[in-house]
């Protein structure tokens, strides 16, 4: 589904050289790589700023370099001129970006409450500004110097770097069909050198009306009979052997490895650029204050709005599970419970097959010498505790109840002598629940490994057959990154094989869904793909232009993150574009980020992801951190998960990433594994208030969050969160239903604009500099 009104892109992919690349660029590019392969603790790469602690002479000299640069800057009159054509700019930004017109409503209704009034922009009107009334509150406003303790060339520097970053994500993002801020996006096309596009929204399916089969297989459209041809990893379609053989792939984008590296390298010797990182860090560290502020001067008005809201509340706003494994969806002592009922009712029944031989529930525990009656959830042994913090590998055993793999195969997968139907009974009994509790939504991960094209077929069936669908779940499909495991095995003779398994049935369902019924229905309600693993595996590849393609890829090593992420962007990309021209549902790539390991992931991540789940690294980079709040990529945050995993509760970035203006939703992650109660999503919620002291409009806006970046079609979210959601700012917000105070929605939307503003005139001012010489 499009937003109304949106254009419709040119679905081509501009291609670059390496040619095109700055050998400095280059060189910087290559020396982040290097010092991760190295695994050094390298300051330069990462800021100052992030351990001010660790380093007091560094920022002193710092600090001195700025304060010299500053001094000589003073006696420049080509800088004097700049800064002249920089205030006039900003004084001129500052007044548009301030609504002027005063509160006319009746006495009785808040502004904030009043209904928006369309108002007809001119020309000349800056971009991003909402026609339509914004509501009374304090703001914050700064006069003075443009970009006090900053050079002007640094300052324009910064600038030109990050528009042209935020651009080459534009790029990744509209050919994928993913999303990127329309407010973004029109300040970036002032520069000319991106064409002002509406946001087009993912096309998720509907759900089924209420007196719709969810399973009816009748409805799919018609084959094509298109060729489907692995070329370098990625998957091409062909309309018919013809063209197969001239090599004249059907009318889609098609990526090309070398641009993506190129594009990859700008990105990554941006993050390591001095002027930039100062520019960045200072621009986090206002906004985190502008925040503090803005809850000092408002936070009565806010709670007052919400006061006045009738009917809704925190409880009966709704909230999107955004990260969860379908494995460990359910808590210790739901699944307890589950393997006790099954062995009183059932103990007799033929659960597993062995060498030809037939066993009994009763058996298999009889072989672990167990009686499920003494079970406990202490002896069940699937919760992480403090044993497992770092300890990756002793977390993914918890997975094994009781540590017996036979247990997990039987109740936690979907392949199975059973069929799968001990795991779906128990998902079913957690869907259940949310549909009792009416506001709460999940998106758990189902594993597809890549083993065999058969994999598809098998989840599919075992979706249908035992009737897993629920209204208030959506599926996202996780690929674990454990292709050496199966080389090892001999299982796959190179990771080509193993891409083509994962892609290849979906394009057949895509192109033939006749053939595919199956298939086709259950990719209905899929919506994401979602990469995993453990992050902090070191690799010691750097992946480059001159990497084997994946065809040629048949060592038993590994290949890094980000040849994965590129990899299944690439598939994703043209996968998309081939269901969108049928009028199918598209998918989001949203892996698993910035958990651990190396800030080169989160640069991968920037380029092909649509959200992510962690981020904890952002941290580690103003830069990156800058670039993911201006583009608002969506962050998906678990920090109860992490807690037990890499990072203690206290020192979790999300509150921070809230008050800065990051888009982070909160999740659960594992409720087997980290949970106790079984509402997990309220637990993640209630102990995040308490900790952090967030308020009901705090709690609000994180939930609101949570189904924007969720997988929920456009009338779901129009229903949930107001018809005009997918606009931003206060206009996209509707209170009635969200319970976020319309206050805080129009200082976000001031804000990021406000922000966008500095690098449009930093570009402008450039222009107006070469017409006055």
């Amino acid at each position: 589904m499009e937003t109304p009104g949106s254009a419709e892109m040119p679905r081509q992919f501009p291609k670059l050289n390496m040619s095109d690349l700055d050998e400095h660029v280059r060189l910087l590019a290559e020396k982040v790589f290097a010092k991760v392969l190295r695994e050094e603790d390298s300051k330069d790469v990462m800021s100052l700023f992030t351990v001010p602690e660790d380093c007091p002479i560094g920022q002193k000299e710092a600090k001195e370099r700025e304060l010299q640069k500053e001094l000589a800057e003073q006696k420049s009159v080509e800088t004097a001129k700049r800064k002249k054509s920089f205030k006039m700019i900003r004084s001129q930004s500052m007044s548009l970006q301030m609504p002027t017109q005063d509160w006319k409503g009746p006495p009785s209704v808040s502004p904030a409450m009043s209904p928006t009034t369309p108002l007809v922009l001119g020309a000349a009107s800056k971009p991003g500004l909402a026609p339509y009334d914004m509501p009374e509150y304090q703001r914050v406003t700064i006069s003075g110097d443009y970009c006090a303790g900053i050079t002007v060339e640094d300052y324009e520097q910064a600038a030109k770097s990050l528009a042209k970053a935020l651009m080459i994500r534009e790029k990744y993002a509209r050919l994928a069909y993913h999303r990127f801020p329309r407010t973004t996006a029109q300040y970036l096309a002032h520069q000319g050198e991106s064409v002002p596009l509406e946001e087009g929204l993912p096309d998720f399916h509907p759900p089924p009306l209420p007196q719709e089969d969810p399973y009816c297989l009748d409805n799919a459209p018609p084959n094509l009979g298109y060729l489907v041809r692995m070329q370098g990893g990625v998957l091409f379609v062909y309309d018919n052997q013809t063209m197969l053989e001239r090599q004249e792939p059907h009318s889609l984008p098609y990526p090309d490895l070398e641009t993506y590296i190129v594009d990859m390298s700008h990105i990554l010797a941006l993050i390591t650029d001095g002027p930039t990182k100062t520019y960045c860090h200072r621009r986090l560290n206002f906004l985190e204050s502008k925040f503090s502020l803005h809850e000092m001067l408002n936070e009565m008005s806010e709670f007052k709005e919400l006061k006045s809201n009738p009917h809704r509340d925190f409880y009966n706003v709704r909230k999107v599970d955004t990260h969860i494994h379908a494995a460990a969806c359910m808590n210790q002592k739901h699944l307890l419970r589950f393997i006790k009922y099954t062995y009183q009712t059932e103990p007799d029944r033929t659960v597993a097959e062995k060498l030809g031989r037939k066993i009994t529930l009763r058996q298999v525990f009889d072989s672990l010498h167990m009686d499920p009656y003494d079970l406990t959830v202490d002896s069940l042994d699937v919760h992480a505790g403090r044993q497992t913090f770092h300890r990756f590998d002793k977390f993914n055993s918890k997975y094994n109840p009781v540590g017996a793999s036979e247990l997990r195969d039987l109740y936690l997968k979907t392949e199975n002598y059973l069929g799968g139907e001990y795991f779906a009974r128990m998902v079913k009994e957690v869907a259940r629940e949310l549909e009792d509790s009416k506001y709460q939504y999940s998106e758990p991960r189902l594993s597809i490994y890549g083993r065999s094209p058969k994999e598809w077929s098998s989840l599919a069936r075992w979706f249908i057959q035992h009737k897993v669908y629920s209204p208030n779940m959506r599926w996202i499909i996780q690929v674990p990154r454990i292709y050496d495991i199966f080389r090892s095995k001999k299982l796959l003779p190179s990771f080509g094989k193993m891409l083509e398994n994962i892609f290849l049935p979906l394009f057949q369902a895509t192109i033939n869904p006749q053939d595919h019924r199956e298939l086709h229905l259950f990719l209905k309600y899929v919506t994401g793909f979602d990469s995993v693993d453990d992050e902090s595996k070191h690799s010691d590849h750097m992946f480059s232009d001159k990497s084997p393609s994946p065809d040629l890829w048949t060592s038993e090593q590994n290949p890094p993150y980000s040849y994965y992420l590129y990899y299944m962007y690439a598939n994703i990309m043209v996968l998309n574009n081939l269901r969108r021209e049928r009028g199918l549902s598209t998918f989001l790539f949203r892996p698993h980020c910035g958990e651990a390991g190396s800030i080169t992931h989160l640069v991968s991540a920037f380029l092909t992801a649509d959200n992510i789940s962690h981020g904890l690294l952002l941290k580690k980079s103003p830069v990156l951190q800058y670039l993911y709040y201006l583009a608002q990529i969506p962050i998906a945050m678990s920090p109860l998960s992490n807690n037990s995993l890499f990072l203690e509760y206290s020192k979790n970035p999300l509150r921070e990433f809230l008050h800065k203006g990051l888009h982070v939703s909160l999740s659960t992650d594992d409720p087997m594994q980290f949970h106790y109660t079984k509402e997990a999503l309220m637990e993640e919620y209630a102990i995040a208030a308490q900790v952090w002291k967030l308020s009901t409009c705090d709690l609000c806006e994180i939930a609101r969050n949570s189904v924007l970046q969720s997988g929920l079609s456009h009338q779901e979210k129009q229903k949930f969160l107001g018809q005009n959601y997918y606009k931003e700012g206060p206009e996209g917000n509707d209170i009635r239903k969200t319970n976020v105070a319309q206050i805080r929605m129009a200082f976000r939307y001031e804000t990021l604009c406000n922000e966008l503003s500095f690098l449009s005139d930093a570009m402008k001012s450039e222009e107006i500099t070469a017409l006055a010489d």
